[in-house]
């Protein structure tokens, strides 16, 4: 019987020769995982047996480098994946994780719900906390800090975490909620923001959070941002950066000049309405270009003028913005398609 598709996208991947990180196709059966260069690709360029293997998140070898996971093989060799945001990571762990189960088991796979266990006074589902500490009303407060001369934004400290666990019922003493902020600090659903709490996280073998008024954390996939300014001069902040992450992920983008495709990661941000793409192999540190959404159209098209047929086929839409540049897109999925077209024009109409 054929391998059955469990799961199958768009992440970076770490070369085992030259050690570089691409973008590959990644397909999860309930056997293996193979990777292709392109998905339109017949032939991949590696697999991994998962009979015997083992999984690692979050893999913490890479410093510089957030949503890391690690897959080793019967054979011991370390594969390393890296997803675009939080939530993509949680679901390809959990798809890989119980795929290698079901081998273990002589089973087939079946999606089921799974809790996790950590090392704390009970058992927490930390995706599930994670969701209510974000949620707008009754979770964290969002806040911007002015701290060491720089403009932190999305962030909330140490004892404000320590102090909505308390208040939600979610542990008894401070104690223990400093134990259970440290288990969402660990699988990289909280990050350290500034000297304070980044010395605490690299300081020793296992990362602690703080229960410091001065102390600054953020969540994995909010719209964090800090910048820079002197005692001399106004603050500067990147007015397009500000607004909160509505949605993220990759898609295939045509080139304006040469016209050919590849795969960036796109982060859409709400008041201000923006849309920046990155090489997604190299980190958000610099974004390759922007589009601002205000007045901005977006459709399904079925084929981009300027694109040879055998390029790109299927799940293709355009934004046209208020100054009538075009931008040709591809999602990996109808599905997707339509996810983003509906974020985007959302966006586009109440963001400024």
């Amino acid at each position: 019987m054929e391998p059955s598709t469990i799961r199958e996208g768009y992440l970076v991947k770490k070369g085992t020769v030259l050690n570089s990180w691409k973008v590959v196709w990644v397909v999860l059966a309930d056997d293996g995982i193979e990777f292709y260069k392109k998905k339109t690709d017949s032939n991949p360029k590696g697999m991994i047996p998962l009979k015997g293997a083992t999984l690692t998140s979050p893999c913490q070898d890479f410093n510089k480098r957030m949503f890391v996971f690690k897959v080793s093989t019967a054979k011991k060799q370390d594969h390393f994946f890296q997803a675009t945001h939080l939530e993509e990571r949680e679901l390809w762990v959990k798809d890989i994780k119980r795929a290698i189960t079901c081998l273990q088991g002589g089973k087939r796979f079946a999606r089921k719900s799974t809790r996790r266990s950590i090392r704390l006074p009970e058992t927490v589902n930390l995706s599930e906390l994670y969701v209510l500490m974000k949620d707008q009303d009754s979770g964290i407060k969002e806040m911007k800090v002015e701290k060491d001369k720089k403009l932190f934004s999305h962030c909330f400290t140490g004892n404000t975490v320590i102090d909505w666990l308390i208040s939600e019922g979610k542990v008894r003493n401070r104690a223990e909620g400093v134990m259970l902020a440290t288990g969402l600090l660990n699988e990289g659903f909280l990050q350290p923001a500034g000297e304070i709490s980044k010395e605490a996280a690299e300081g020793g073998a296992e990362s602690v959070l703080l229960d410091q008024h001065d102390a600054l954390y953020y969540f994995a996939d909010s719209g964090f941002y800090c910048e820079g300014y002197s005692s001399d001069e106004d603050v500067i902040v990147k007015e397009e950066f500000r607004g909160a992450i509505v949605k993220q992920g990759c898609l295939l983008k045509q080139g304006h000049r040469r016209k050919n495709w590849k795969v960036r990661k796109f982060i859409l941000r709400d008041d201000p309405a923006y849309i920046h793409y990155y090489d997604p192999a190299k980190g958000e540190d610099d974004p390759l270009g922007s589009i601002h959404l205000r007045g901005s159209v977006v459709t399904a098209v079925d084929y981009v003028p300027d694109a040879k047929r055998h390029e790109v086929e299927g799940n293709l839409f355009e934004i046209i913005t208020s100054e009538e540049v075009h931008y040709y897109l591809q999602a990996a999925t109808s599905e997707e398609r339509n996810e983003w077209i509906k974020a985007v024009q959302a966006v586009a109409k109440s963001g400024k």
